[in-house]
């Protein structure tokens, strides 16, 4: 080991010189050891965030016709469809509104159209399920009401045209007695089905008794998240893109309450 020593300086001179240099070269040491284990703290949230991020990637799947829809099936069995904007609520009426079923739709102006399938066979839980169904797919829940009238009718009632005025898309001209279902109570669950490929996501009315995987049941609240927040927090629970909640879920402030 060499040691350089000034001619000038005394041997306590020297002594501090080499003191203050090793004191340097400790902190430097000290700073570089904090460096590499915040290094260390960045790479492990890194590889925690890529592996969130890998879980929520969207796999790409053909989607059947009713996908593209709201839908459930009633806790007998009956299928449900409707109209995620105006020209679906068209497009359930004139492509899959058959004469044995039901048209059902909140009393509010803004509202999914649907459609209950040999709804005229169905029995009364099926009708209030499909009922409820319509009732929070409205813009009663984006106002944060707690219930909402609705009405069914038969498909020979409907017509897009009129001789009072003009139907904009997605509305319809109804003729006839109504069958009405008062002050609906606007309430969902979400939860994984089986019946969706995959164990996927499934939206139903409260009141059908399909069971769900770990199912929450949401509610219009005016103080509940916003949808794009709600989408994050229910996108981390399950595991799944945003976009597979955001086109399914009602619009408007939700509160949300997890099943035990």
């Amino acid at each position: 080991m060499n040691i350089k020593l000034k001619i000038g300086k005394t041997v306590h001179e020297n002594a501090a010189r080499y003191y203050e240099q090793a004191k340097e070269a400790r902190k430097k040491m000290d700073g570089l050891k904090q460096a590499i284990e915040e290094t260390k703290k960045e790479m492990i949230k890194s590889e925690k965030k890529a592996k969130e991020n890998k879980k929520l990637i969207k796999t790409k799947k053909e989607k059947k016709w009713f996908e593209k829809l709201h839908w459930f099936y009633t806790s007998k069995g009956k299928m449900a469809i409707g109209g995620r904007n105006a020209q679906q609520n068209d497009q359930v009426v004139s492509k899959y509104m058959e004469d044995r079923d039901l048209f059902f739709h909140a009393d509010i102006q803004g509202a999914t159209v649907v459609i209950l399938k040999d709804g005229i066979d169905a029995e009364d839980s099926e009708l209030l399920e499909t009922a409820q169904f319509a009732a929070s797919f409205s813009n009663a829940w984006k106002n944060g009401n707690a219930s909402v009238d609705v009405y069914a009718v038969k498909k020979d009632q409907l017509a897009k045209h009129t001789s009072g005025g003009y139907i904009p898309t997605g509305a319809f001209a109804i003729t006839g007695e109504r069958k009405w279902f008062k002050k609906m109570k606007m309430a969902l669950r979400l939860g994984r089905s089986p019946m969706v490929e995959g164990g996927g996501i499934l939206i139903v009315p409260e009141n059908c008794t399909k069971k769900l995987e770990n199912e929450v049941t949401l509610f219009p609240a005016a103080a509940g998240k916003d949808k794009g927040e709600l989408t994050k927090t229910l996108a981390k629970r399950f595991a799944v893109h945003p976009d597979e909640l955001m086109e399914v879920l009602p619009n408007g402030k939700t509160k949300m309450v997890y099943k035990d």
